[in-house]
């Protein structure tokens, strides 16, 4: 009992330092290696791949926070469609800035995903699935009908993000006067991913964490013991959202333009896809299976005509080989973060 006592704060140590360190050569990687590889290379076209992977794996985070309290979430690119159109609307009709349009899109698809999720949030299984897959129909429906969307013919000419001053500081300059804004559009959306999976990561680890996993377990269970099922269902869903609406506010921002179809039902699947090939039991699975994804498809392009096929039997085979995630190759188990 000593040895056992005595050894557990050394193993408390070398986890915390290691995770330290991982953490360290992701930021590394991601803010320094990147960058300086391109540069290198001159393949700037990276930039907007590597921008669009974190845009993605942040909506894919909230996909993934839904799946943590038991429910399958296939409408994730509804939030992203409204949170984009809310932004291009502000920008465009109102002037706007885009560093507040970001905050107020996240927030707009949070209050319209709680006027949703209170009614369908009481479904389960496959019946509450389907109705999420019916939502980014329904948003495209609504932009195309909407006159403020300007209907099929989207919006275009969205200003690049401007200058964002505070008391008279630049904190981030004017992407118009920028010699490379491919680069700086990378940075602002990597540092998005690293706060999105930090947030995400502390809500797990967090007492509301704890409780959302166990209405994943057992909600009947965690009723009866007084836990608030509906609220956090709710507030889960909130977050979920609020993390579709910033994603989808960036991809605006970067091209320019919106239209009715800039997110769509396989777009929804896709978030979903993330989370599955990741690991659903870990923070970061929705982040590498969005990368390992994204550049699948792109390598998979030589095939041609067999890309759908080599792409879809791939995704087979792994699921079937790895049930919990590619990250259940880090641990033998395969059960825990």
């Amino acid at each position: 009992m000593t040895d056992q006592t005595q050894s557990t704060p050394v193993v408390k140590a070398i986890l915390s330092t290691s995770r330290l360190l991982g953490i360290g050569a992701f930021l590394l990687g991601v803010f320094v290696l990147v960058p300086v590889i391109i540069n290198l290379t001159g393949r700037w076209d990276f930039y907007y791949t590597l921008t669009s992977v974190a845009l993605l794996s942040v909506a894919a985070a909230g996909v993934w926070l839904t799946f943590y309290i038991g429910r399958i979430n296939i409408g994730q690119g509804a939030y992203a469609l409204m949170g984009g159109y809310v932004s291009a609307v502000l920008m465009t009709q109102y002037g706007v800035s885009f560093w507040l349009t970001l905050p107020l899109a996240g927030i707009f698809c949070a209050l319209v995903s709680v006027l949703i999720g209170l009614p369908i949030l009481r479904l389960r299984g496959v019946y509450f699935a389907m109705v999420t897959l019916v939502l980014t129909e329904v948003a495209r429906l609504t932009a195309l009908a909407l006159p403020i969307t300007n209907g099929a013919k989207g919006i275009t000419s969205i200003p690049l993000p401007g200058e964002l001053s505070i008391f008279g500081l630049t904190i981030i300059p004017d992407f118009a006067t920028l010699e490379n804004p491919k680069l700086a559009f990378y940075l602002m959306a990597a540092l998005l991913m690293t706060l999105t999976y930090l947030v995400l990561w502390r809500i797990v680890n967090s007492r509301l964490g704890h409780l959302c996993r166990s209405l994943q377990q057992n909600e009947e269970l965690s009723a009866s013991i007084g836990v608030n099922t509906a609220m956090l269902r709710v507030l889960s869903y909130a977050i979920s959202s609020f993390f579709g609406g910033l994603a989808g506010a960036i991809f605006v921002a970067i091209s320019q333009s919106i239209y009715p179809s800039s997110f769509v039902v396989q777009d929804s699947v896709n978030f979903m896809l993330y989370c599955f090939l990741g690991g659903l039991g870990y923070v970061f699975g929705p982040m590498l299976g969005t990368l390992l994804l994204y550049f699948g498809w792109d390598l998979l392009s030589i095939a041609r005509e067999y890309q759908l096929l080599i792409y879809s039997g791939a995704l087979i085979a792994l699921m079937l080989v790895l049930p919990n995630g590619v990250l259940s190759l880090l641990d033998k188990k395969g059960g825990s973060k």
